[in-house]
Formats: structure tokens, sequence, C-alpha cells
């Protein structure tokens, strides 16, 4: 099962007590999934369509606690290779269906309103619910083991601009694109699908996000260190080596007793120690001197040694 689908059956059980909050996500995920069929004498029907059977039985609860028109359901089950069970729910075409649409924004005094209704989530708590009914209706969200990404689909460029204004409401940093006569609102950031989340109600399914990202991160961090350190070893070691070579030459061309005692001290120090960093040749060392003191003895070391190689060249 996907993420997404954890996350509609988490709210598909959400218990929305107020009856504004229910109006408003109802209205939402008609507006995302349902169609309207006109039938005589001026009465519309709604067909709801959803591949989630928790989110159709939420729709077809909502209805009959809202209205008195009857209502059906019926499952298909696909042909091809996606063969899951699609649910629709189908109110039947009267005087109740178009009271209940009246209701919800999508007619006005019999005429169907194209835009959908603000009024329906005026307050912050239907926002919620109508950001609630839009995802359940047609959002998805990746797994967090991936990479961050929330949205929402319509075909109603007025509708999806809705959805933008309420995210936007929510300091959230939606975007808005169109594919292929589909509009997209999409979040791609970590904290705003996590606030996403919780703006909903999908707090279980918000935790377990956070759980994954958290630990995400953790092991990004570890990596970046362990790739950091072995940076460090690996700039070490190439020192090391060519500290090394220099002093195997002044050895051999002019002996270590022909150079300063700091500096033969520390060449002894190096050939004895290979992997040792500088400041550990600091430790071993008589007289007590800094890394840049080190450093600077290691220049003068690598100097004698570059003009020993301009001699012979």
């Amino acid at each position: 099962m996907s993420f997404s689908s954890d996350v509609k059956n988490e709210l598909a059980r959400y218990n929305e007590e107020n009856e504004c909050c229910q109006l408003a996500e109802l209205a939402a995920l008609l507006r995302m999934q349902g169609t309207m069929t006109i039938a005589g004498k001026a009465n519309v029907g709604i067909n709801f369509s959803t591949e989630n059977a928790a989110v159709a039985r939420r729709v077809l609860t909502f209805i009959k606690d809202r209205s008195k028109a009857k209502t059906e359901v019926v499952v298909t089950r696909g042909k091809r290779l996606k063969k899951n069970n699609t649910y629709h729910v189908r109110v039947v075409p009267d005087r109740n269906t178009v009271e209940l649409l009246t209701e919800l924004g999508f007619l006005s005094d019999g005429v169907i309103r194209q835009r959908p209704g603000i009024k329906i989530a005026r307050k912050m708590c239907c926002k919620r619910a109508y950001l609630r009914g839009a995802f359940l209706g047609g959002g998805s969200v990746s797994r967090p083991q991936g990479s961050y990404h929330l949205e929402l689909l319509t075909a109603n460029k007025v509708f999806a601009e809705t959805l933008l204004k309420f995210m936007r409401s929510f300091d959230l940093s939606a975007k808005l694109t169109d594919r292929k006569n589909t509009y997209i609102i999409y979040l791609k950031e970590g904290d705003a699908i996590t606030h996403f989340l919780q703006i909903i109600g999908a707090h279980t399914a918000l935790l377990k996000f956070e759980d994954v990202r958290i630990l995400k991160e953790m092991r990004n961090k570890v990596n970046r260190i362990v790739n950091c350190e072995t940076a460090n070893l690996e700039k070490t070691v190439g020192a090391s080596f060519k500290q090394i070579e220099n002093i195997k030459l002044i050895q051999e061309k002019m002996g270590l007793e022909g150079i300063p005692k700091e500096l033969r001290e520390l060449a002894l120090a190096r050939l004895e120690n290979p992997e040792a960093t500088l400041n550990e040749l600091a430790d071993l060392l008589a007289n007590k001197v800094g890394k840049s003191g080190i450093n600077h003895r290691f220049r003068k070391i690598n100097a004698i040694a570059e003009n020993l190689r301009l001699e012979k060249n």
C-alpha cells in the first residue's frame, strides 16, 4: 500500500463534528472527483468515483447526513493491468439532490456555478476541511524515504487557484503548474509537507513522515561527516607521503645531519610515524610546538628537498 493510501485511510476516519466543516470537505471532494448528471424537470444528480473504499464510504456518509436524496454504490473492477476496484457513489437526480448541491455551492437558483463556492470555507477550520477533502479526492504524497513531493490534481483551473489560495493562507509555499489540461498544486519541501499533513489532520502519517525524515537526515549527516573525515585522511596521507619522500631525498643526498636540529628531529619523527597527524607529531617533539610551527618546519624541509632536485637537474 502506498503512503498516499495510508494518509487517505487515516483522513477517512477523521472525526469531523462541525457541520460547516463537513460541508466544506464534501464540497472539495465533489469538486475533485464528482460530476453532475442532469435529468428532467431541472433535477440534477451526482456521480462520485474513487479507488479508495474508505473515501467512498466517507462521501456516502456525509451525503446521507446532509440530505434525504437517494444514493447507491456500484463497484467496478479494472480490466487492464491495474485491476483495482473503483467505487462509484451515485446520488439519484431529484429535488433533494438539487438542495444539497445548492448548499454545497454548486448551484445557485438552479443554475450551475462554475466557480468554487468560497463562502463555504470562510473560516480557517473550514479551510482545513476543504483542503482535507481536496487531498482525499485528488491528492498524493510520495514516501519520505525518497524525494519530498505532495500534490493536488484537478482539471478545473479556478478550483486549482482556490486551493492554492487556501494553502498559502496557512503560509505553505505551494506552487501551481499545468500539464496536459491538468492543474497541479504541489509542495516539494519536507517542512511544508509535514505542515500540510498537520493542517488536514493526518497526525499519524505526519509522525511516520517525520520519523523517516529524521532518520534520513541523520544518515545524510553521518555520510557527510564520514566523507569529510575520509577527505581529510586522504589529504593527510598525501601530505605525509610527500614529506617522507622529501626527507628520504635529503637523507640520501646530504644526510639528515646536514640540516638544523629542529628539522632533523621532525624528520625522524615523521619517518617513524608516517600516519601521524601534525598535532600528533607536535606531541612527539622534545620542545612543544604548535601545528603552525610544524607546518613551518615542513616547509623548510620541502624547500631543501626542492633545492636538491634543482641541483640534480
